[in-house]
């Protein structure tokens, strides 16, 4: 045997484990893929074919071909319209709002304090609980005859009389964002305490000595130091606050009038109530065309500001 064919056997062996460690990922990722596949892509595809038909659900053997014709409807809607400014104050209260609030639990639990373990257990209790729950206690909180908020407010001479929240059109939806804020700030706090604690104790240690005033160690030190973790939950809520419509639809249900409808809750209502899942669909797919924009250009800017 020659030294030459000796060593081919060998030679084999660094190539099938190259091979299989670029394969072994690959296969370890497939079931999330294809679930992922299965519950998201698909779904959204049929959306999109069903956008461009006439369907209606008590016709369910007509299935006609109408091109953009639900496109061009829903940009002449005007509950559209209602419901895309609704979605985009609903959008822009909110996130800043969590974001803001989740900023202050987070730099006060990153302190020393006694049960400082139990209240970060505690603080996370809202975004825990279910949004079917977390209505229906605010639904009762807000409630005019028996709320607690009514009640409060009647105690301490702020109001005279009681407030329908949920019944007045120019309180409903504040209502409501003021419910979501509750429940989403816990996942802000989470994430921006994560963020705290990677950042070395040193850089604030070396910044007291230089004689760096509390402002100006969070300015410098802390924001920088959690702008990454930041900027990933600012992306996450924005996409999940877009698409929340199950705290509006179990304390409104849209109402008063269309005092809160929002996009979601318009495509769902139209498919559920009138059952024409054609136009339901052109509004749900005109809604993530939308929300996609806002994603990428957030991404862009995001990337800017990190650089």
């Amino acid at each position: 045997m020659t030294p030459t064919s000796a060593a081919r056997p060998t030679d084999d062996i660094p190539r099938k484990a190259r091979l299989w460690r670029q394969v072994m990922p690959l296969a370890l990722l497939s079931p999330a893929v294809l679930v992922t596949l299965a519950i998201v892509f698909f779904p959204m595809i049929q959306t999109a074919w069903m956008s461009l038909h006439e369907y209606v659900l008590f016709r369910p053997k007509k299935f006609d071909w109408v091109g953009l014709k639900h496109y061009l409807a829903v940009f002449q809607d005007e509950v559209f319209w209602i419901s895309l400014r609704h979605t985009v104050i609903w959008i822009a209260i909110t996130v800043p709002a969590q974001a803001l609030l989740g900023l202050a639990t987070a730099l006060l639990l990153n302190q020393q304090f006694p049960w400082r373990p139990l209240a970060r257990a505690l603080i996370i209790i809202p975004w825990a609980l279910p949004s079917v729950v977390i209505a229906l206690m605010w639904a009762w909180i807000y409630d005019s005859n028996y709320g607690i908020l009514n009640d409060l407010l009647l105690r301490i001479g702020i109001l005279e009389t009681s407030v329908p929240w949920l019944a007045n059109p120019d309180t409903a939806l504040y209502a409501i964002i003021l419910t979501l804020t509750w429940q989403g700030f816990p996942f802000f706090a989470v994430m921006i305490l994560a963020g705290l604690q990677s950042i070395p104790r040193s850089y604030y240690e070396a910044a007291s000595l230089d004689g760096a005033s509390p402002l100006r160690q969070f300015w410098h030190i802390t924001l920088p130091g959690i702008s990454g973790v930041l900027f990933t939950a600012i992306l996450l809520r924005t996409i999940w606050v877009a698409n929340s419509m199950d705290v509006i639809f179990v304390m409104t249900g849209g109402g008063p009038g269309y005092a809160t409808y929002t996009l979601p809750l318009y495509a769902f209502l139209e498919a559920r109530t009138n059952l024409d899942f054609g136009y339901g669909s052109a509004l749900a797919m005109t809604f993530t065309l939308l929300l996609l924009g806002v994603v990428v250009l957030y991404l862009r800017r995001a990337g800017k500001a990190v650089q």
